[in-house]
């Protein structure tokens, strides 16, 4: 499967199927003054190639030789994409792969006006970057809604700029969730029919209700367009991150300091996750994990495999005092272990 980025260029749903209405028309309108468009401008490094800078989303594609012919020539390069609106002072979620190694963001609205942004903070492992504008003014936003709830086969709508042409929607359905596309340690996505393609990148997926239920991030594209096959990060997750990037400006996690693999079957039947490798001086050393150990559960919390336990342990916080369970040599053992912070770049 050919998986590229997207773009550069409420209430919880009831238990109640909820029937295809005969207009988006008035929902357009209701939501669509919160979606932006982002103008990024990034400047290339002496020495560096433009070619490294070519969106990920464009790469391969039969857009690609436009690009370059268009910035080839310049130290500049300039890329779009979208986002929403989530408070009326004027904070912005997108992409993180959106504002990337920007030296310049500037905002547009749908009513014409243009503001420069500032980064609030970034994530690159879930791919969500908070921005910030001074409009002076309130400013329209939307709200997130539950994407636990949401069904497969629930009607949404995706919003944002694709090719850069302005602002626009697409209709479709859910059509998987939980989609783990190798993309990061936290693929959760949701998988939608509603056509996103290049320039959509950042911006909301609503659902019927005017919520936003997900943020369009990437797509199947081995053409360079929508195939039918997108995927957006889940509002819950999105929420999440906001708050904290909102709050810190960066996201903290739990780091044991493991290397590990998941496992087909192991001796404590079929579960848990090898142990291949241990951080020196990490937390999982000092509290006695071995390689060859299979680490089975995490404060009670059953490990199913690799991406399981990063999860996991990730969502603990720095300095929390948890107690693993890993069998060894057929013996069951617990081990208290602090939780040190997850660096840059690593696995466990």
């Amino acid at each position: 499967m050919f998986v590229l980025l997207a773009l550069s260029l409420a209430a919880p749903f009831t238990a109640a199927a909820q029937p295809m209405p005969g207009s988006f028309a008035p929902l357009v309108r209701r939501v669509l003054p919160a979606v932006v468009n982002i103008a990024v401008t990034a400047v290339v490094n002496s020495g560096g190639n433009i070619t490294d800078l070519l969106p990920p989303e464009l790469r391969g594609s039969p857009f690609a030789q436009e690009f370059l012919r268009h910035f080839g020539g310049t130290e500049q390069v300039r890329a779009v994409g979208s986002g929403f609106v989530i408070a009326p002072s004027g904070v912005i979620v997108t992409n993180n792969h959106v504002i990337r190694n920007a030296t310049r963001i500037v905002v547009s609205f749908s009513d014409g006006r243009t503001l420069p942004a500032r980064v609030l903070g970034a994530d690159p492992l879930t791919d969500i970057a908070v921005l910030k504008v001074d409009a002076g003014r309130s400013l329209p936003y939307a709200q997130f809604g539950n994407s636990n709830a949401v069904q497969v086969g629930d009607w949404v709508l995706a919003a944002g700029d694709p090719f850069g042409l302005g602002g626009s929607v697409t209709a479709g359905i859910v059509s998987a969730k939980g989609r783990d596309i190798g993309d990061g340690p936290f693929d959760r996505f949701l998988q939608i029919d509603a056509p996103i393609n290049p320039g959509n990148s950042g911006g909301p997926l609503f659902d019927l209700r005017g919520q936003v239920i997900g943020m369009n991030t990437a797509i199947v594209a081995p053409g360079g367009g929508s195939v039918g096959i997108g995927f957006a990060i889940p509002s819950d997750t999105v929420r999440r991150i906001v708050a904290e990037l909102r709050a810190h400006g960066h996201i903290r996690r739990g780091w044991l300091g493991v290397a590990i693999e998941s496992l087909a079957g192991s001796p404590s039947g079929n579960e848990g996750v090898l142990v291949t490798g241990i951080a020196p001086g990490g937390p999982a050393s000092a509290a006695g994990v071995q390689p060859g150990d299979v680490l089975v559960s995490v404060n009670g919390r059953h490990i199913a495999d690799a991406s399981g336990l990063i999860r996991a342990v990730a969502a603990l916080p720095p300095g929390a005092r948890v107690n693993l369970v890993v069998h060894r040599n057929g013996e069951r053992l617990e081990l208290p272990v602090t939780v040190g912070e997850r660096p840059a770049n690593t696995q466990g």
